[in-house]
């Protein structure tokens, strides 16, 4: 029989290669973990399920008794792919109780209590919930410039990531005290049925002088934010480049206070700089040079992963004209329409196609993509992100789109669902996500088709659950 275990489950449960130390040189160590800080999202939360080692707590209602499974749904004749990266398991059972895992793995192996509601759901396959790791959240919908930031923008983006089977988002900037609010209200539980999971990351710094950085830092730590952010490219001329010298600051401000940093970098050299300087994710692919054995030793050496981005490469240049996507019917289920309708306007098509920056761009893909391939074969963890939500970022679609196009540039079906699973929520630092295990969050996928067989099989939901409640208007009933 497959126990069940409280949810404070250590990092390489979700997945961290063993032996491979995090990126992270600062922040608080995990009761009972190995070091790694938690987000703040999830340090001294409640354990969402107390007394689970036998299905219940003991006395008149332990196990064996008519009790024993009281709240508990067992989804069933599944084919189970548990993010683990182990072999697919069918049949198989999925128990769920409290917004979490009980247990989970083949119907040999997993005893269904007595007294569990049966949800059969025979020829499908479920997935842990995909984690979008470069996201962004709370611009308005179809308008190019986000004046405002609102919880009513927050929560309708939040549902549309969930619809399209994205059940967590990592927001790396940009987030104000709407957001750091929404996302203590879901840890809460105040609220939040029916979205993604939401991380912050507070404004994205850009201090000018090493003097400036304490305050700035001091300022996210008093938001609560789950990470930092910095860009450290020169956006094309449009900015001078973040030095060295001040980069190395922030990231030693911000372990000092216990918060991970991430960074957009576009360079090769920005990339090692950044790792020597104790960065914890690399928020970007390589663009302007083929990465080396060199970075690649770095980042196996620190344990920091790359979240390669793909689309919003994409997203600078395929609206010079109206990409066939826009009459996809998994597009238009329920992607934002208004902002569609926008980019197709002839003044918009016209500034797209005037773009130096598109251009630009459009020229780096290949080697952004080649770069995601080497690092891949080499066997460095990948973050899956698509920088979603500006203008022109599809959010939730896009996430679909950044899953084909990594298969294109060479990775298997298999690699990109553990990059949006396991590795997302290890690079993350989500240990209570990524994977179909006893002990995580109840956040998972149930499709119509295999995703390994063809990766756009992810496309085929029938519905999506986040901490064990179904995300309404997302796919069909189970077992339609």
């Amino acid at each position: 029989m497959t126990t069940s275990f409280p949810f404070v489950t250590p990092l390489v449960a979700a997945g961290r290669p063993e032996g491979r130390p995090h990126g992270a040189k600062g922040g608080e160590a995990r009761p009972g973990g190995n070091g790694t800080r938690l987000p703040r999202s999830f340090r001294g939360s409640a354990l969402l399920v107390p007394c689970l080692a036998l299905l219940g707590c003991g006395g008149e209602g332990g196990q064996g008794s008519g009790m024993a499974g009281a709240g508990v749904v067992a989804f069933t004749e599944i084919r189970l792919l548990d993010g683990t990266g182990g072999l697919p398991q069918e049949p198989a059972v999925l128990l769920v109780r409290d917004g979490g895992i009980l247990g989970a793995g083949s119907a040999e192996e997993v005893e269904i209590p007595a007294g569990a509601e049966l949800r059969p759901l025979p020829g499908r396959t479920v997935i842990p919930g995909l984690i979008n790791g470069h996201g962004h959240v709370g611009v308005i919908p179809g308008v190019a410039s986000a004046a405002e930031y609102t919880r009513e923008a927050l929560e309708e983006q939040l549902r549309r990531y969930a619809r399209y089977g994205i059940t967590t988002v990592v927001s790396l900037g940009g987030d104000g005290p709407a957001g750091v609010a929404l996302r203590d209200d879901q840890v809460a539980g105040r609220g939040g049925a029916g979205m993604a999971r939401l991380f912050v990351a507070g404004p994205v710094l850009d201090p000018q002088t090493v003097e400036e950085v304490p305050a700035l830092l001091d300022s996210l730590a008093a938001m609560g934010v789950d990470w930092a952010k910095i860009r450290v490219d020169d956006a094309l001329g449009q900015r001078p480049p973040m030095s060295p010298e001040i980069y190395g600051a922030v990231i030693r401000e911000a372990h000092a206070r216990g918060i991970p940093l991430a960074a957009h970098m576009v360079r090769l050299e920005d990339a090692k700089g950044l790792l020597d300087a104790g960065a914890d994710l690399l928020a970007h692919s390589v663009r302007d040079a083929p990465v080396d054995a060199a970075l690649v030793e770095q980042l196996r050496s620190t344990g920091v992963c790359l979240s390669p981005t793909i689309t919003r490469e994409i997203s600078t240049f395929v609206f010079a004209e109206r990409p066939e996507f826009f009459d996809d019917p998994f597009f238009r289920e329920h992607s934002d329409l208004e902002m569609a309708r926008t980019l197709e306007t002839p003044e918009q098509q016209a500034q797209f196609r005037n773009s130096a920056g598109g251009a630009h761009w459009r020229a780096q893909l290949p080697l952004a993509e080649e770069n995601m391939r080497v690092l891949a074969e080499a066997g460095i963890p990948l973050a899956f992100g698509t920088d979603s939500g500006p203008f022109g970022r599809f959010q939730g679609f896009f996430e679909h789109v950044e899953m084909e196009r990594m298969t294109r540039a060479g990775l298997t079906p298999e690699q990109v669902l553990l990059s949006a699973t396991r590795d997302a929520a290890h690079c993350l630092r989500l240990s209570e996500l990524g994977t179909l295990e006893a002990g995580k969050r109840a956040d998972f996928v149930v499709l119509r088709a295999d995703p390994l067989t063809d990766i756009r099989n992810a496309r085929e939901i029938e519905s999506v659950w986040v901490g064990g409640v179904q995300v309404e208007g997302a796919g069909a009933p189970p077992g339609g």
